[in-house]
């Protein structure tokens, strides 16, 4: 088995796109390259933004065909991450769904820049 998992997804520009993440995240990357930036998310969990036309093979997905999801404490910490909405579109995000619980569990969920969906998400009985 993988000792970290890596989600990438395939952005437009790379710095604008880590400028955005290191925002959001509230941390710098620990890579970056004129076509990459990489960001520590936690314990074995990495998100990577590669730039979309270096993608090899080639990028069959069209903007917007991903979807990162952190996974949070609790409901308080969903409607948290909701009250900064603001913040979010200051950053360039549009909202798709405002706190809803789901049969998963409670979320709210935005676009980034590029299309991608990010999800903040407690699971059902947290």
């Amino acid at each position: 088995m993988a000792d970290a998992v890596f989600t990438l997804l395939h952005v437009s520009d790379p710095a604008a796109s880590a400028r955005f993440y290191e925002a959001l995240l509230e941390r710098a990357p620990i890579e970056a390259s004129p076509s990459f930036a990489m960001f520590a998310l936690g314990p074995g969990a990495m998100l990577g933004l590669w730039q979309r036309e270096g993608v090899a093979p080639a990028s069959a997905g069209s903007p917007g065909c991903s979807e990162l999801a952190l996974a949070v404490a609790d409901r308080a910490t969903v409607d948290a991450h909701y009250a900064h909405y603001g913040r979010w579109v200051a950053l360039g995000c549009t909202l798709l769904q405002a706190p809803t619980a789901m049969d998963f569990g409670y979320t709210c969920v935005v676009q980034d820049p590029d299309g991608h969906r990010i999800r903040v998400f407690t699971p059902e009985g947290t």
